[in-house]
């Protein structure tokens, strides 16, 4: 094949992760269209080798991560570097900062170009995991600056992601990811889809997300309780599995909430996306959130948690709330105060600011890398300012100056 060969190594993917896995999917669906040859390395319960629409994806047995719903690492190292060497890549592309920062050492030390995206924030997980905020700070700053040094080029997703390696003075390059905007579209909206779960006098809620410590899914189950006692009538279905499923339908007794479980239809999430009247995306250390712009995608509004990425994401097409059940609360019903027409208009015309060849274009062009010319503009945040923010200063958790500016 003509082009290049664009190895892509990932941890934390599996057949029902979400966010990581769809962007890998997109890209790399991108790169061959593009006429280059892309080859994804992931972790798995076996090895396998198999051909996809996205390219080859190659499956190597990875160690299960305790607690974490099926999550597996690539932790043998010579195993890699086996594989390395034995797909010759002319770019490696790296979306893991756990088990294989190394990886950026072998290429420099083979000669090869190589790419660090950063799909998380170290400080903000860090800071998930209750690690004082002086010492996660530091440890950030550690290991992003030996990141930096092992790669040619890192790239973020957006401004927010891109603050903890800008106050270390790493130069980086932003190039935002996409939304599949023929699958996520407003007239995917289904009356008998809806029926399901509302009635016409309620307002449907919809948590679309991995149901694990990161995402905060609580709180969604939590700003339901607050709408309720508020006297407005609304019902939740919470879509995607995950390590606190137990917890939190037991957290949800007594409320009416609806908890479906993966769903493996790209189309019947679309279509319970597009029915909703609000989507609620809670976690304080989301990037990007593909799940929230898809829901934008889909004509529907989204609450976003004002200490992630999602501000800059969804602009005005969505309100930002401070980590609580109340101030989550109160943006739905800001929300809903808007005329159903223009909340939806508003969301969709965000979301086609979000193409996938706009992204592919971006990222081939941070591999050096023959790319078509994208059609649709892929801007983030645009000429926009940020979600508002709903809720007191004093709910406000630890956040990065990114988020602050939001």
């Amino acid at each position: 094949m003509s082009g290049l060969r664009i190895v892509r190594l990932a941890n934390f993917v599996t057949g029902r992760s979400g966010g990581l896995r769809t962007a890998l999917r997109h890209l790399g669906t991108g790169y061959l269209a593009a006429g280059h040859d892309p080859v994804l390395v992931v972790p798995g319960p076996r090895d396998a080798d198999e051909r996809h629409p996205w390219g080859r994806v190659i499956t190597l047995a990875g160690a299960e991560v305790p607690r974490t719903g099926g999550y597996r690492l690539l932790t043998d190292r010579r195993r890699v570097a086996r594989a390395l060497a034995g797909l010759a890549p002319d770019r490696l592309e790296v979306s893991d900062r756990s088990t294989l920062r190394w990886t950026g050492v072998w290429a420099r030390a083979h000669r090869v170009p190589s790419l660090m995206v950063s799909h998380e924030s170290l400080t903000g997980l860090l800071g998930e995991w209750r690690v004082p905020h002086p010492l996660r700070r530091r440890v950030a700053d550690r290991l992003n600056r030996e990141t930096a040094r092992s790669y040619d080029r890192i790239v973020c997703t957006t401004r927010w992601a891109a603050e903890e390696f800008d106050r270390i003075a790493a130069p980086v390059e932003l190039v935002p990811l996409g939304v599949d905007l023929d699958t996520f579209r407003p007239d995917r909206a289904d009356a008998a889809q809806r029926e399901r779960y509302a009635d016409a006098t309620e307002v449907l809620l919809v948590h679309c997300a991995r149901m694990s410590v990161e995402k905060r899914p609580e709180l969604a189950v939590d700003a339901l309780a607050e709408l309720r006692r508020a006297g407005v009538p609304a019902v939740l279905v919470m879509v995607g599995d995950g390590p606190l499923r137990p917890a939190l339908v037991r957290r949800a007794e007594g409320l009416p909430v609806t908890f479906t479980g993966f769903l493996p239809d790209r189309e019947v999430v679309a279509a319970l996306l597009a029915s909703a009247d609000v989507v609620l995306a809670p976690g304080p250390v989301e990037t990007f959130g593909l799940a929230g712009l898809e829901a934008l995608a889909c004509g529907t509004p989204v609450v976003v948690n004002a200490a992630s990425a999602l501000p800059e994401v969804v602009g005005s097409a969505g309100l930002a709330a401070y980590g609580s059940a109340a101030s989550l609360a109160e943006a739905v019903r800001r929300l809903l105060a808007r005329p159903e027409e223009e909340r939806r208009r508003a969301a969709r015309a965000r979301a086609e600011e979000f193409g996938w060849p706009a992204s592919v274009a971006g990222f081939l062009r941070m591999h050096g890398a023959p790319a078509p010319a994208p059609r649709r503009s892929g801007n983030v945040a645009g000429p926009e300012q940020p979600a508002r923010v709903v809720g007191p200063p004093e709910e406000r958790p630890p956040a990065s100056p990114a988020a602050a500016a939001a």
